[in-house]
């Protein structure tokens, strides 16, 4: 059992309250008898416990009696959303209780879309500046630019008042069909432009980037698995495809889950027919596997796939396939560890439970959950744990257990216990890390420096287009990119270091261009085809695909 070590003393209470939420209430019962007469209160009290009728369990009766009984008004509906999270707790880390006012943001990762106004926007300084516009969407439709300036919404002013980021994005998002009024600044045009923007269905994406990085090496960075990742997928592979791709470096760094079918889905992309999947096991042992249908359409590629410590749940489901198939290399760090299947059960006021129904295994049989009977605490801190123990840099520092060694059917040695072991481990690297380079980033100079660049040079940025080679051959046409980031810290109070700088340049280049590509394309593509110079793991991956051939 699953216990909290943040225990207080109304927890047994708040329990037992939210256990009859939503059906409680119906069978509360008030005394029959009508009489004016007056009644003392031990009298009271005695016509009130006589009158009771219980329904249900202990649970529902103390339900009762505090609807009945307690000296105060309560709101019953409140304790309840108290008690059902305390609840929870008490049983794994992954069921949880989504209030009904939280379940719009709960549930667009897994939707896929979201209702809004079609811009990426940035606050790098007080003001909201238009990075990209979605294609065909609202904002693009009244003609709002990449570059411009967001000062007023709704004639309330916005621009240097330091409102939060989150709040700004509440204000822009809303029910498609309905209207929001912004005032734009546009560069050239003195007076502020009016636009009314109705807001629509916005497309997020959980196929972050696609591209090739050689005329054989295509690469995809997934974030999520949402109801739309597997037609992403499709795109963004058919598309590689097209361009010639034999090989894939398939990123779930950071990825943590979302739905299993969509897992089991992209897997059999790359898995022969018949090889299964993932299999689950509920509670009274009942097994149901998935295997795959018919031959991937893209099990001939010679596939890596990118894993890390943050990499959870669908992701892990998915390295694990293809791990254990013997379809692919995995490279990178061990993975989160999470092998519990949760189900979305709704209430009837628009909240939700969702409970873990299930336990899931890789093909070869494996667990990969880590244990969780120690507490929510231990269970939370085990990443910072696993970079105190030195895990996280030398590979030595994972304890393997012999009795979680599993076969493939080709006879690699596969591990149980606690997330999925890459074949090949690459640790973090934290050389060329000055105290010059660290500053710069860590005071978000960097970034918005790259922010006034893209925002000078937004024509010829605009002309890319989208086009990976034409934004690096712009980028690389360019000498000043590193002169001009020092020249703009120093103003910024920023002493120059000459020998750090120098011992960082290839850091500080990497993620020049990289936050310019970012804020180029419309995806990240433009980012990670940049930043890949400084990542060890792609570099790893980039190795045993046996090219370096970089365009």
């Amino acid at each position: 059992m699953y216990k909290n070590s943040k225990k207080t003393v109304i927890t047994p209470l708040l329990i037992a309250i939210s256990l009859v939420a939503g059906v409680g209430l119906g069978y509360l019962l008030t005394p029959t008898s009508s009489s004016s007469e007056e009644v003392q209160p031990q009298e009271e009290e005695n016509s009130i416990e006589n009158s009771l009728v219980f329904t249900g369990d202990k649970l529902s009766q103390t339900l009762q009696l505090i609807s009945a009984m307690y000296v105060d008004p309560v709101s019953v509906d409140s304790l309840v959303e108290l008690a059902i999270p305390q609840l929870m707790e008490e049983l794994d880390p992954h069921s949880s209780y989504i209030p009904r006012h939280e379940m719009q943001e709960a549930n667009e990762p897994i939707e896929g879309e979201f209702d809004g106004i079609g811009v990426v926007f940035n606050m790098s300084s007080d003001t909201i500046v238009v990075m990209n516009v979605v294609p065909k969407g609202p904002s693009d439709k009244m003609g709002i630019q990449s570059g411009d300036r967001i000062m007023t919404i709704d004639d309330s002013l916005v621009a240097g008042r330091k409102i939060p980021q989150d709040k700004i994005v509440k204000r822009l998002r809303g029910k498609r069909g309905t209207k929001v009024k912004l005032g734009i600044k546009r560069y050239g045009v003195d007076e502020l432009i009016s636009f009314t923007v109705k807001r629509d269905k916005i497309p997020l994406n959980s196929v972050e980037a696609s591209f090739m990085m050689t005329d054989k090496i295509g690469f995809v960075r997934l974030s999520s698995f949402a109801k739309t990742s597997y037609t992403e997928m499709q795109k963004a592979l058919g598309e590689l495809r097209e361009q010639g791709m034999t090989k894939l470096i398939f990123d779930l760094r950071d990825n943590g889950g979302g739905l299993l079918d969509q897992a089991i889905y992209i897997g059999e992309m790359f898995l022969p027919n018949g090889k299964l999947v993932v299999y689950t096991v509920d509670r009274a042992g009942n097994r149901i596997e998935e295997y795959s249908r018919k031959d991937g359409m893209y099990s001939d590629l010679e596939i890596v796939v990118l894993i890390n410590e943050n990499s959870a749940s669908a992701s892990e489901i998915l390295a694990g396939a293809i791990q254990d198939n013997d379809q692919g290399t995995i490279i990178g760090r061990r993975s989160f560890g999470k092998a519990l299947v949760q189900r979305h059960i709704p209430y009837p006021d628009g909240s939700a439970l969702r409970l873990t129904i299930a336990r899931y295994y890789t093909p070869t049989g494996r667990s990969i959950q880590k244990p969780y009977d120690k507490g929510s605490e231990e269970y939370a801190m085990d990443i910072y744990n696993r970079y105190m123990h030195d895990e996280l840099f030398n590979v030595d520092s994972i304890k393997l257990v012999d009795s979680l060694k599993y076969y493939t059917p080709e006879g690699k040695v596969v591990y149980g216990g606690g997330g999925i072991m890459p074949d090949i481990f690459v640790p973090l690297d934290t050389t060329s890390v000055t105290p010059y380079f660290r500053e710069v980033t860590a005071k978000n100079i960097l970034y918005r420096y790259t922010m006034e660049y893209t925002d000078k040079h937004r024509k010829e940025l605009n002309a890319v287009n989208n086009d990976i080679s034409k934004l690096n051959a712009m980028l690389d046409a360019d000498k000043t990119l590193l002169d001009g980031l020092v020249r703009y810290a120093e103003a910024k109070g920023v002493k120059p270091n000459t020998e750090q700088i120098e011992e960082s340049k290839e850091l500080l280049m990497a993620q020049i261009r990289a936050y310019i590509g970012r804020n180029a394309t419309l995806d990240y593509s433009g980012y990670y085809s940049n930043i890949y110079t400084i990542d060890p793991t792609m570099l790893k991956a980039l190795e045993v695909l046996g090219e370096t051939n970089i365009n």
